[in-house]
């Protein structure tokens, strides 16, 4: 072991083990920024084909559903690095979850709003009725609203306001958002399912992982 200790101090500088471990930091470094682009690309998509006509004969309903779809994709991800870290021993995803979580706000929030200014003009009495009349609209409006803390308290500080423990527990309530997304989805779209039940699987498993005991997912990472 000396021997090779002296070997690596004799090395000329960026050259050896030192210059190996260069290109983990270098990915490191672009993970959030790779990762913030790719949450943007169905906006720039949805951009690129209102520009170009691709949005078909309806475009409004279009948008509207490509943002739920968004929607509860970016909250399925966000469930994910808690179980891949503790099963797998993965840490990266847990560095963009904030940011998948914040996302699945924002898509939330986009559909929401195209839903209420573009679909409906601010129709407020037909909004009441619709969210009062609509099984499907209640839900989802529902997940929104649990969507709501989850995002005013994504910061640090409110992590030392609250707690860690309490922030923690505040935070599994995007599971329930989750559950009440995939609900919409379901009631929406009624006849095609077939992306519904991909969505409900993935969540049935990373919900199972969640709810496995502490000490059998520690021993398996």
């Amino acid at each position: 072991m000396p021997a090779v200790g002296e070997a690596v101090a004799t090395r000329p500088p960026g050259t050896g083990p030192e210059r190996e471990a260069r290109p983990p930091r270098r990915r490191g470094r672009l993970l959030k920024p790779v990762a913030f682009a790719l949450c943007l690309a169905p906006l720039a998509r949805m951009a690129w084909d209102a520009f170009t006509g691709g949005l078909g004969a309806n475009p409004i309903e279009a948008v509207l559903n490509r943002l739920g779809f968004w929607t509860l994709t970016m909250l399925t991800l966000s469930l994910v690095p808690t179980p891949a870290r503790a099963l797998l021993g993965l840490s990266w995803p847990v560095r963009i979850r904030r940011m998948l979580g914040l996302f699945a706000f924002s898509y939330a929030t986009l559909h929401l709003s195209w839903y209420v200014a573009v679909d409906h003009f601010f129709d407020l009495r037909h909004l009441w009725e619709d969210v009062t009349k609509r099984k499907f609209m209640a839900v989802g409006f529902a997940a929104w609203v649990l969507l709501v803390p989850l995002a005013v308290t994504s910061t640090d500080g409110w992590v030392r306001r609250i707690g860690f423990r309490g922030w923690k527990r505040l935070h599994r309530l995007a599971y329930a958002a989750a559950l009440l997304g995939l609900v919409h989805f379901v009631w929406r779209v009624k006849a095609d399912l077939s992306r519904p039940l991909l969505f409900a699987f993935a969540i049935a498993v990373l919900l199972g992982l969640r709810l496995l005991p502490a000490p059998r997912r520690a021993g398996r990472s």
